[in-house]
């Protein structure tokens, strides 16, 4: 029943993903004029080492658009560029997310487009607090984001001591 649910949820949850992929992209004109020579070419996002007592998490399929975003794809494509997120412990890959910190990734495929999103990844952050501020303004939304961050360090914190935790099998 987990596993339907998660099939269901799975297309509407990623189009969400790709709208604050896209949010965050749109915030610096650099990265979308980067991304747009390669209109047309896929990525593939995979998250590696998924627990399986979790459901299971599809690959998330992407196209680069000619504006320089990102539209999500049902299908990948064959010469799709790889991502593979390592995702086992994904309570800290989520709040490491929101705290700013790069994953850990392995991309393959085309170099070129490769070492354009490797540097993307390194370079852009989702400023919270700027989106915060628009919401309830400057002062709040600083407050609130220095809230969010240290919550959200606590919580890595516990994250990575709970995945330190576990039995050999």
């Amino acid at each position: 029943m987990f596993h339907d649910w998660s099939t269901l949820l799975a297309p509407a949850v990623q189009d969400r993903l790709v709208l604050l992929l896209n949010h965050v992209i749109s915030r610096e004109p650099y990265a979308m004029a980067r991304l747009a020579p390669f209109a047309g070419r896929s990525v593939v996002l995979r998250l590696a080492g998924w627990p399986s007592v979790l459901p299971p998490a599809p690959d998330l399929n992407l196209v680069v658009s000619r504006a320089g975003l990102w539209e999500r794809l049902d299908v990948a494509a064959a010469d799709a560029l790889t991502i593979e997120v390592d995702a086992s412990n994904p309570a800290l890959l989520a709040l490491g997310a929101l705290s700013g910190a790069k994953p850990q990734v392995q991309l393959s495929g085309d170099a070129a487009f490769a070492g354009v999103i490797n540097s993307l990844v390194a370079e852009i952050r989702w400023d919270i607090e700027d989106d915060l501020a628009s919401l309830v303004g400057p002062a709040m939304g600083h407050q609130l984001g220095r809230l969010g961050r240290a919550v959200a360090e606590g919580l890595a914190g516990f994250a990575r001591k709970a995945g330190s935790w576990r039995q050999p099998a």
